[in-house]
């Protein structure tokens, strides 16, 4: 299998890296595989989108940056933070709107958000956090903190415009950035080749001169790799990079996604280079860890998984005076004049 022949190759990093990636990327998965569980048992409602398949394009990247370094993201958004290390039980409980979610039960799965590890959220509008992400950075260049923003979005929202006036004025103002499309090659149900005429969307941002490369997005070292390469750029004062992580997501775009516009062959495709697998069998073959010590791993996280789904059925709901809490904010602007 492909998978065990790339897994022969020597290993680049520690031990402890590799164990790392293997233990973040399997509580994603493990995570997600419960959320799709509780879904179906109307446990979770509203909208629900599960990253599993890219769990490399997630816990690659954190591995390459810092804790203070600024993350935005789409709506498919449970695992970037759990990447990050944010509590699995407050998202968990935010997939149930209990008022210890991440967002006090009024966000829902597509609105996760960490200020406390730097997690600007997922958001809902196609797109809209783009801009975010170059406003982001653009606080973080005038602040002169040395800190960047990753910012990522799917391959269907590089249809919007907001991407083409957010990667004029990143270059433009040279703000340390890194825009990330992760291309899992569907937007919704219709394929990157019906939707345009370039279907290697890294090209699109060498119109703006913006360093730009495609990443295998199934590989956690490629994902690793680019981002580092990518942060460097950034906070030396050269500016954005776009990466094109070429990834899949096994499950539909949604819970609601009977994926009737893909074969099971395809699917069934990439899973033979699955990330987690693929690091399983690096430590395995390298003697980094034996298969008890992956079992170990795997119980652990089966329990924290359990927990999160105790801690979110014990959580109480919102008051009902929460809807009036956190739509205002009380600022000052001493630069406005009356």
């Amino acid at each position: 299998m492909a998978t065990k022949e790339k897994a022969k190759a020597k290993v680049k990093y520690p031990k402890e890296t590799y164990l790392f990636w293997f233990e973040n990327m399997l509580l994603q998965r493990r995570f997600e595989e419960k959320a799709g569980q509780l879904y179906g048992q109307q446990k979770i409602r509203g909208f629900c989108h599960l990253y599993i398949g890219q769990e490399a394009c997630s816990t690659g990247a954190a591995t390459a940056l810092t804790k203070d370094d600024k993350w935005i993201t789409a709506y498919r958004d449970h695992g970037i933070p759990l990447a990050l290390g944010t509590s699995p039980n407050a998202i968990m409980a935010e997939l149930f709107g209990k008022a210890t979610g991440t967002t006090k039960g009024k966000g829902g799965s597509m609105h996760i958000f960490d200020k406390e590890h730097n997690f600007m959220g997922g958001h809902g509008i196609v797109g809209a956090q783009i801009p975010l992400g170059a406003g982001i950075a653009f606080a973080e260049k005038y602040n002169k903190t040395g800190h960047l923003a990753i910012c990522y979005f799917g391959d269907g929202a590089v249809r919007q415009g907001a991407l083409h006036e957010a990667f004029n004025m990143a270059m433009t103002w040279k703000l340390p950035v890194i825009f990330v499309v992760e291309n899992n090659g569907y937007a919704m149900g219709t394929s990157v080749e019906r939707t345009s005429n370039v279907t290697d969307l890294y090209t699109i941002g060498e119109a703006y001169d913006m360093p730009s490369e495609p990443v295998d997005g199934m590989s956690v070292e490629a994902v690793h790799e680019a981002v580092g390469r990518a942060a460097e750029r950034a906070r030396k004062g050269d500016g954005p990079t776009f990466l094109e992580f070429k990834t899949y997501r096994y499950r539909g775009h949604s819970m609601s996604d009977p994926q009737k516009y893909r074969t099971k062959e395809e699917v069934e495709s990439y899973k033979q280079r699955d990330p987690i697998e693929w690091v399983r069998h690096t430590i395995l073959e390298n003697g980094l860890a034996t298969e008890e010590d992956l079992a170990a791993i795997e119980e652990k996280i089966k329990g924290i998984v359990a927990e999160s789904v105790k801690f979110a059925e014990e959580s109480p709901w919102p008051d009902a005076s929460e809807a009036y809490k956190d739509v205002y904010v009380q600022a000052d602007y001493p630069f406005i004049q009356e």
